[in-house]
């Protein structure tokens, strides 16, 4: 089932039914792309309310759901079509400062999944592959930066 492509996932009305059926918390969130192409991916995160821990700075887990769709958007994008599964098998985070604005997280890592998917495709054994992502608030500070590990398998 190919329910991903750029077109579906930019347009605002099409990624809002997207992200109730598949991502719910990110709607809640209101995590959404801003850019997606097969090299990179910018997914925005807002400071508000509902994202918010005690501490008045964004909870932890909402930076790391938008990190993980920046990577998780270019690997969906590339395996579509290509009979692929996917899995986060690990993630590592630094965080540096207190998320308390918009957040942007970009990964710019889209050759190195090719890579993986070609490996995967040619020897039809699994790979993995580690994606990262930096999140920077409105005044461009890296505020956070993570490492996702995906596991890609052909589907038998």
């Amino acid at each position: 089932m190919n329910y991903l492509n750029i077109h579906k996932i930019l347009t605002t009305w099409r990624f809002f039914f997207f992200s109730i059926w598949k991502l719910p918390m990110a709607f809640i969130s209101g995590i959404r792309v801003k850019k997606l192409s097969k090299k990179q991916s910018e997914v925005t995160v807002p400071y508000k309310y509902i994202n918010k821990n005690p501490f008045n700075s964004m909870y932890f887990a909402v930076e790391a759901m938008a990190a993980e769709l920046s990577t998780g958007a270019l690997v969906l994008l590339q395996s579509e079509g290509q009979n692929i599964s996917t899995l986060v098998l690990k993630l590592d985070a630094s965080y540096y400062k207190k998320a308390t604005t918009k957040i942007k997280f970009i990964c710019q890592d889209g050759s190195k999944v090719e890579k993986a998917i070609n490996e995967t495709l040619k020897t039809g054994l699994g790979t993995t592959c580690i994606l990262n992502s930096k999140g920077f608030d409105l005044s461009n500070n890296c505020v956070a930066e993570f490492n996702i590990t995906w596991s890609l398998k052909k589907r038998s």
